[in-house]
C-alpha cells in the first residue's frame, strides 16, 4: 500500500485542527478513531490545539509502516463530517464552521485515492476474516500450505533447471496469494529468473527469485539493487535464491543502507512447514536489516 503524501498530511492537520474547537472533543474523536489509541496519551495535551494535532499527525506520518491504517482511518472519519452545528453555536460560529467546512472539503478532494485504497483493503480483510472464521478455514489453509510443500519436495528431487524455474514461478504465486501479499504484477519467468512485485505494510517490493546450482552472487544482487534505487524511497527488493547467496555478495550489499532482503531455500521450507507465517518472516527480516544493516539472516537464527 502506498504512503500518504505530505500535501494530504498537511490537509489532514488543517481539517483536524478546524473541526473540533475544544480539546476534550478532539481527544474523544481520536480515541474512538485510531487503531492505536494509546498514541493519544503520548501527546502534551496542555499545549495549544494546533500543536497537539501537529505532534500527533507528524508521529503517525513518520512511522507509516506501523500507523498507515491510523492515518487512513483519520482521513475517512474527518472527511465523513458534514455537520458543523457544534461550531456554529460558538462565538463567531459561522466563520469557524465555514473554515472547518472548507478544510474538510480540501482534504476530501486530496484524499479520494487513499479512501478508496482503505476501503479496498478493508474489503480484502473482511473477506479474509470471514474465510478464517468458517468452520473449515484453518483446515483449508493448512491443506493448501501442505500441498505447496509437497510440490516443493517433488521439485527438489528433480534435476532439471528449466523445470525448477517454471514450477517455482507457480509455487511462489500460489504462496503469495495464500498469505495475502497483494501482488502488483504477475510473476514472470525470464530464463532461470523470476520477476514480480508486491506490496506489504506500506512498502512496495520488487521480487526476483532463482533456482540454480550455484549460489547467487554480487552481480545478481547488483542488478536488483539498481532497479530498487530507481524507484521511490518506500521500495525494497526481495531476492529468493533456493540454494542461497555467496558470502561476498551478502557482505558487499550489507555495507551501505540496505535496500534488499534475502531469503533462501531453508527460509522457504520453514514457511511451507508452517513453522512461521510468510508475512512474519518478511517482517522480521526487514526489522533485522533496519537494526543491523545486514540484509540476510536465516529463519533458524532468528
Amino acid at each position: 500500500m502506498k504512503r500518504i503524501n505530505p500535501v494530504a498530511i498537511n490537509a489532514l492537520k488543517e481539517a483536524l485542527s478546524s473541526v473540533y474547537w475544544y480539546k476534550r472533543d478532539l481527544r474523544g474523536f481520536l480515541i474512538h478513531t485510531l487503531d492505536h489509541p494509546d498514541i493519544v496519551g503520548r501527546v502534551n495535551w496542555s499545549d495549544y490545539k494546533r500543536n497537539i494535532v501537529e505532534q500527533l499527525i507528524e508521529h503517525l506520518a513518520r512511522n507509516q509502516d506501523r500507523y498507515l491504517n491510523d492515518l487512513l482511518n483519520l482521513i475517512i472519519a474527518v472527511t465523513a463530517i458534514q455537520e458543523f452545528s457544534h461550531l456554529e453555536r460558538l462565538d463567531d460560529g459561522q466563520a469557524k464552521a465555514e473554515r472547518a467546512r472548507k478544510a474538510v472539503a480540501a482534504l476530501r478532494e486530496l484524499s479520494q485515492s487513499y479512501r478508496e485504497m482503505l476501503e479496498a483493503k478493508l474489503e480484502r480483510e473482511k473477506r479474509r476474516e470471514e474465510y478464517i472464521r468458517g468452520s473449515n478455514a484453518r483446515t483449508a489453509f493448512t491443506s493448501a500450505l501442505g500441498s505447496l510443500y509437497k510440490k516443493y519436495q517433488r521439485l527438489v528431487s528433480i534435476d532439471n533447471p528449466q523445470k525448477h524455474g517454471y514450477e517455482l514461478e507457480n509455487l511462489l504465486r500460489e504462496l503469495f496469494e495464500l498469505f495475502d501479499l497483494d501482488p502488483k504484477a504477475s510473476f514472470k519467468l525470464r530464463g532461470e529468473q523470476i520477476d514480480g512485485a508486491f506490496t506489504f505494510e506500506g512498502v512496495d517490493y520488487l521480487l526476483e527469485a532463482k533456482w540454480q546450482k550455484e549460489r547467487v552472487g554480487s552481480k545478481e544482487l547488483d542488478a536488483l539493487s539498481s532497479k530498487v534505487k530507481r524507484k521511490l524511497d518506500n521500495t525494497l527488493g526481495l531476492f529468493i535464491a533456493i540454494n542461497g547467496f555467496s558470502k561476498e555478495a551478502i557482505e558487499l550489499h550489507s555495507q551501505s543502507r540496505p535496500v534488499l532482503l534475502l531469503m533462501d531455500g531453508e527460509d522457504l521450507v520453514a514457511v511451507l512447514e508452517g513453522r512461521i507465517d510468510f508475512q512474519d518472516l518478511l517482517r522480521r527480516k526487514r526489522r533485522y536489516a533496519a537494526q543491523t544493516g545486514r540484509i540476510y539472516i536465516s529463519f533458524w537464527k532468528m
